[in-house]
């Protein structure tokens, strides 16, 4: 008889490492439990416990890193329990100080040369794909892959598209990829398996800046389309050409 590990009750506190905590509340991705990760860990941050050095999150979780030497994993394992049953995170408000960007995006064109196979494998027409990419507004769900690269979502379920069989030699920095209802905004240039379907000027990674990450989880953006010139009048004049405006409830 083949032993099979006990399922998994959402959600899950688990230990990660000595110094480290993991309160997860999916184990996919969904607009619910992303929220609920954001939410749970604002409120952590909100309540300044003593011993927690560092807070983050990733698609469906909220990572605490903490000294054990000045809050005992058990005792850390008691609050937070008692901070999960105090309400229901997946209808909890999103955190305060997020900011939506407008990032200006040429799309298909040879500087994002896969949006017609991607339009195609979602049942569109290139213009069509173009008026719905351009207008969907997405969260940043999670910082990852590279310095200051955000997963983007989520989109409609026409554009729940597997990654490619095969990867991409490599895209731009700025290049806006497609792939499983989600974008990602590549901060540095790289191989992939996600469709590059747009391309813009924007920098998510600056290390010289105060703050090198440009977006933070629970920002949003929108990829509005402009023409190709327009877009190469931005690069040649070093501008992202992005709006940012702050986010009021």
């Amino acid at each position: 008889m083949v032993a099979t590990e006990p399922r998994i009750t959402f959600p899950a506190i688990r230990p990660v490492g000595l110094t480290g905590m993991l309160v997860t509340f999916a184990d996919h991705l969904d607009e619910a439990a992303n929220r609920a990760a954001l939410a749970f860990r604002a409120a952590v941050q909100d309540a300044g416990w003593d011993g927690i050095e560092e807070t983050s999150t990733s698609l469906a979780s909220a990572f605490l890193r903490f000294d054990p030497l000045r809050l005992a994993p058990e005792g850390l394992r008691a609050r937070l329990a008692d901070l999960l049953a105090s309400r229901d995170w997946s209808q909890a408000p999103l955190p305060t100080g997020r900011r939506l960007f407008r990032v200006p995006t040429v799309y298909g064109t040879d500087l994002a040369p896969q949006l017609e196979e991607a339009a195609a494998a979602a049942g569109l027409d290139p213009e069509a794909a173009i008026a719905d990419l351009s207008t969907a507004r997405v969260r940043v769900l999670t910082i990852g892959f590279a310095p200051g690269q955000p997963y983007l979502g989520r989109l409609g379920a026409r554009w729940d598209l597997p990654r490619q069989s095969t990867l991409t030699a490599q895209v731009p920095v700025g290049a806006l990829v497609l792939a499983v209802r989600q974008f990602t905004l590549f901060s540095a240039a790289a191989p992939t398996g996600w469709r590059h379907v747009g391309q813009t000027n924007f920098r998510g990674f600056r290390p010289e800046a105060p703050a090198p990450f440009a977006l933070a989880p629970g920002d949003e953006m929108i990829f509005p389309a402009i023409a190709k010139a327009d877009f190469l009048r931005l690069r040649a004049a070093g501008e992202d050409g992005a709006s940012i405006e702050e986010i009021v409830g």
